[in-house]
Order: structure tokens, then C-alpha cells, then sequence
């Protein structure tokens, strides 16, 4: 059963939007530091949704509940990675977009999951 409600899911897509062009900081979980990829799935759902999620990539893979790409909906964590390991995720925001802190030198951006390189990767959805 996911934690999450539908109104808690919307704040997070909206926040999480808000946090785009935010520089990208291994470690960082605020908006004055910077965000990592878990950084930012942390700190938006406390904000938005006042829900404590794991502090890493490996954690999230448990966190909360599995959904298929059918079910997939604003708020849903995206999980990816180049085998079975996730090592990065991300926020689903609607329309094939989801938010993430993407690697050292970037900033938080949009991307869509249907580009080869991110729809290659797609291992996991989660609704926390």
C-alpha cells in the first residue's frame, strides 16, 4: 500500500519541478548544497510529503511499493541501472519527463525516460 496520496504526489511533482537547475553535489540533500540523485528524492518527498525515504539508491529498491510502467504516475520514484543493481533514480513528473541530479558537474534537469540511453536502464518503479 503506498504512503503517498495523490495530493502528496502532486506536491512532490510540482517541488521537484521548482528544483530544476539546482547544481549537482555527490552527497548533498538540500538546495543550497546541491542534490545527489538520493539527496533529491530525499529531500522533496520530506518537504512535500513529509515521508522519510532511504538515503541511497540501494535503499529506494525497497521503498515503498512496486508499480508497472501501466501504473506509472506523477510522484512514482523511477529506478535505474546497467544490470539488476539500481544506481541511479529519479522523480516521475507526467508526460515521459522525470527530475533527477544526474552526475558531478550537472545540475537537477528533466529528462524523458523513453530516450534509449534512460529506457535501456528503467529497472524499477516504486510509489513510495
Amino acid at each position: 500500500m503506498s504512503r503517498l496520496t495523490p495530493e502528496q504526489a502532486r506536491d512532490a511533482t510540482v517541488y521537484a519541478l521548482g528544483l530544476v537547475g539546482t547544481p549537482y553535489r555527490y552527497g548533498g540533500n538540500t538546495p543550497e548544497s546541491g542534490f545527489d540523485c538520493s539527496g533529491l528524492i530525499a529531500h522533496v518527498y520530506s518537504r512535500a510529503a513529509g515521508l522519510t525515504s532511504p538515503r541511497s539508491t540501494a535503499g529506494l529498491q525497497d521503498w515503498g511499493q512496486n508499480v508497472t510502467m501501466d501504473d506509472l504516475r506523477t510522484g512514482d520514484l523511477v529506478l535505474f541501472g546497467a544490470s539488476t543493481q539500481i544506481t541511479h533514480a529519479g522523480i516521475f513528473v507526467g508526460q515521459d519527463r522525470f527530475v533527477h541530479a544526474p552526475s558531478s558537474g550537472g545540475q537537477v534537469r528533466l529528462e524523458r525516460i523513453s530516450t534509449p540511453y534512460w529506457s535501456r536502464r528503467l529497472l524499477a518503479v516504486r510509489r513510495p
